[in-house]
């Protein structure tokens, strides 16, 4: 019986610490590592991902990423240029990249609810790539990076507030 409780405790700790590196959930902002609720901001390490938010993650992991250098980055309405902030996230995941060598990523540009999804497929292509030419023009090979437009349909906070769509103007790197 003892052992059986083991092995239930185990394979729950594996589950919740697995449960963070699904490219979909990050992609979207759905994961652990989602900006607002967790008080996790713009590239702040030792985010909320993580082995089940104890110790250090995997080398080269998606949780590794998250606390070493951040996820993700955010924009001002309308524009996809990078800001400072963005740009000090990027440096510290360009430096990452450059010590995983063997890892290749998915940048997804995102938009807020506002505009037509036309616009804001356009938009978040522009955002992802802003972020890939960054990474690149640091040192990173292009053909690591892969680049998506969620446009508005994968919001981080679905409310329709300012703060609501301050979370959604991002792009989100995720470890494939």
């Amino acid at each position: 019986m003892k052992h059986w409780t083991v092995a239930c405790l185990l394979a729950a700790a594996l589950l919740s610490g697995c449960s963070s590196s699904d490219d979909s959930k990050n992609a979207s902002g759905t994961g652990s590592q989602a900006a607002g609720a967790g008080g996790y901001s713009e590239g702040g390490p030792g985010g909320a991902g993580g082995a089940g938010g104890a110790g250090r993650a995997a080398p080269g992991s998606q949780e590794d990423l998250v606390q070493s250098a951040g996820d993700r980055i955010f924009f001002d309405t309308d524009r996809s240029n990078l800001t400072p902030r963005a740009m000090t996230t990027l440096d510290r995941q360009a430096s990452w990249l450059q010590q995983y060598p063997q890892v290749n990523i998915w940048i997804a540009g995102n938009c807020d609810e506002r505009g037509t999804e036309e616009y804001n497929l356009a938009l978040g292509q522009r955002r992802a790539n802003a972020d890939r030419d960054y990474l690149v023009a640091h040192g990173v090979n292009r053909g690591r990076i892969q680049t998506i437009s969620y446009g508005k349909s994968r919001p981080i906070d679905p409310a329709s507030t300012p703060e609501a769509w301050a979370q959604d103007r991002n792009a989100i790197t995720s470890v494939r």
